[in-house]
């Protein structure tokens, strides 16, 4: 299944899409996909009357509606840094030996088209094409990557916008420039676990301005998304709806001789196979 918010900011409503382009309102039986649906068995429930939901449907075309982010208020958003090799060899940093762990304010979600607003101050904000993956179950100290991929409610397309300057030249902590209003785009949809076989086959591209940046595959991960979430529940509690946002292919802004981040004014096309794509403008902070 692939499910969708749709709806002004903060007035967002829970849809499932039924077809290429034809949606239908499940709020009325799910709330919202947020913690408590998934985990819960409204994601089954869903599942087994989305037929009879269908006949429901209209036309997403014709609605007119803002896509927002796919999962409603997250707890946490975990990232996992330096995770393709060949993106750690283009910044310049060793392979780590064991996943490099990072949080992002939950409040960096906004929907997939939106605007990304460049800091006041910035000169180094970059972009980030990551295949991020939604927490189904309460999962802590699990004991193998199978079980971890079994807490799995699905998958999305996730811009882990970052400002370089602030992330490592202001005293090294990476949750300040990763926290930003809207640097976290998600979606356009959430796409059920049951629907993506093998998260580790996923190609993935981004494009700045028309032009190519990123090209990658899920395969070239270091960890996994089964050991990435095992690992995580050794450290933290994962919560129903936590987002994990599970590295990026090289070809960032910060990878290159002469780097050109990003500016208002400049768009940001990006996807993953089977998980949609998404499109940002870039706007000065207000």
């Amino acid at each position: 299944m692939r499910l969708m918010r749709l709806g002004a900011p903060g007035q967002e409503r829970a849809h499932l899409l039924v077809g290429e382009d034809l949606v239908v309102d499940v709020s009325a039986e799910v709330g919202d996909f947020d913690g408590r649906f998934f985990g819960s068995d409204a994601l089954t429930a869903l599942r087994r009357d989305s037929a009879g939901l269908a006949a429901r449907a209209g036309s997403l075309s014709s609605s007119g509606l803002r896509v927002g982010a796919p999962v409603a208020k997250p707890e946490k958003i975990i990232c996992i840094g330096l995770n393709y090799a060949d993106h750690a060899a283009e910044t310049g940093q060793a392979l780590p030996t064991e996943p490099i762990v990072f949080a992002k304010a939950p409040n960096t979600l906004v929907g997939p088209n939106d605007q990304v607003r460049i800091p006041r101050g910035s000169t180094k904000t970059d972009w980030e094409v990551e295949l991020g993956v939604v927490i189904g179950r309460q999962c802590r100290y699990l004991s193998s990557e199978q079980e971890a991929l079994e807490a799995v409610a699905g998958y999305l397309v996730c811009n882990d916008v970052s400002e370089r300057e602030f992330q490592l030249e202001r005293g090294g902590q990476w949750i300040k420039g990763k926290s930003c209003e809207t640097f976290n785009p998600a979606g356009p949809w959430l796409v059920t676990a049951d629907e993506v076989p093998d998260p580790q086959a996923l190609g993935l591209w981004l494009d700045v301005n028309g032009e190519r940046r990123q090209t990658g595959n899920t395969a070239t991960m270091i960890f996994g998304v089964g050991a990435i979430i095992a690992y995580l529940s050794r450290f933290m509690v994962l919560e129903p709806g936590d987002i994990i946002n599970t590295g990026t292919p090289p070809g960032v802004a910060m990878g290159q001789r002469e780097p050109r981040y990003l500016r208002a004014g400049d768009v940001v096309e990006l996807g993953i196979d089977g998980l949609g794509r998404q499109r940002q403008e870039c706007v000065a902070a207000p």
